[in-house]
């Protein structure tokens, strides 16, 4: 056990904390207003030649860089022009990098936004859906994890021997529960292209938003990559050669539902893997960064979103290892197997033996 802060040592804890809050929102808003994105692409600014090129009021451009400078992020020249040094404009701006984390302030933003029904919720159970949070946060999420799917999901898959060989099939039916934003299914079009990639999504917007992703990545009109909108149920019974569920099921009210309806899915032969946040094995106090980043995700979004809907599991973000385990059971799969798949982000790979 650690030794317990002074009111002076935890009093700095929140200032520094109140600090990085700071700091996020005003990340989000220069993502939002594009003044990232003009700096990455146009060079350094004064707050005048940046709104021109940006939009934006001069005003709140000069206190906006000016803050920007003073935090660190952005670097000022003896000019009196604001530059994005290259290692900040990747994270900010690199739509295709693994460190590319500004949908994370818009995330954050969006929970921000929510607070009284997230208050509320809390005080007297019920909770807040997906829709509530609206399209910053089904966006933000979708963005974030898009270079994941894109550069690190293909070699990922393809270094487990046997699963790659089934999605390889001649003809093999895949599926992706809660597909969202849809990268994850187009990752795997792309990466398997003698296959055909079903998502379904039980959010609307996100099926209308992974079309247009697939459209616009070149996939929506080849016949092999369809979206529905609807639960795995969907999926019918013994027609798909793998299904997956990225990042979704500690989300889900009914996990073991879906889990039945994931395992029915599946044809002789075939396997179901489940990518869901890397958690640690069994709870501990204090924990590490990773344990608190989701632990934050869970209080803000993914315990509220679960407990929206009636019955719920109310799994929330930290969904350990083995109550997946429970859940596979439940839902009547013989065993659970960790893949050897390593250093993906802040996931974990489980597939599940039928």
């Amino acid at each position: 056990m650690s030794t317990p802060p002074t009111a002076e040592e935890f009093a700095d804890r929140l200032f520094r904390s109140a600090l990085g809050a700071m700091e996020i929102f005003s990340v989000h808003l220069g993502d939002r207003l594009g003044w990232y994105r003009a700096l990455a692409v146009h060079g350094p600014a004064t707050p005048a030649e940046l709104a021109a090129r940006a939009g934006g009021h001069e005003r709140y451009a000069r206190e906006w860089l000016e803050q920007q400078a003073a935090c660190g992020i952005l670097a000022v020249g003896g000019d009196g022009r604001f530059a994005l040094p290259p290692g900040t404009a990747e994270v900010l701006t690199d739509e295709s990098s693994l460190a590319y984390l500004a949908p994370l302030a818009r995330m954050l933003t969006a929970s921000a936004a929510q607070m009284p029904a997230l208050l509320e919720a809390y005080r007297h159970g019920g909770g807040v859906g997906w829709t509530a949070f609206g399209a910053d946060m089904r966006e933000s999420q979708a963005e974030m994890n898009r270079p994941w799917y894109e550069r690190a999901l293909p070699a990922a898959l393809a270094g487990v021997g046997d699963l790659d060989a089934v999605l390889r099939r001649p003809g093999a039916r895949i599926a992706d529960v809660g597909c969202g934003g849809g990268w994850s299914s187009i990752a795997l079009a792309r990466a398997y292209p003698e296959a055909t990639v079903e998502g379904v999504d039980v959010d609307a917007p996100s099926v209308e938003l992974a079309a247009r992703n697939a459209k616009e990545a070149g996939l929506g009109d080849e016949g092999r990559l369809a979206f529905r909108h609807g639960d795995a149920t969907l999926l019918g019974e013994g027609g798909y050669d793998a299904v997956f569920a990225f990042e979704c099921l500690h989300d889900m009210p009914r996990p073991v539902e879906t889990l039945v309806a994931v395992r029915r899915a599946l044809r002789t032969g075939g396997t179901a893997v489940v990518m869901d946040e890397a958690t640690a094995e069994a709870f501990t106090a204090p924990a590490g960064d990773v344990e608190r980043l989701l632990y934050g995700f869970s209080l803000l979004v993914c315990l509220p979103d679960g407990m929206a809907h009636r019955p719920s599991a109310g799994t929330g973000t930290v969904m350990r290892p083995d109550t997946l385990r429970r859940y596979a059971a439940e839902a009547g799969f013989r065993d659970v197997e960790i893949l050897p798949i390593e250093d993906f982000g802040f996931w974990r790979f489980y597939r599940l033996h039928a």
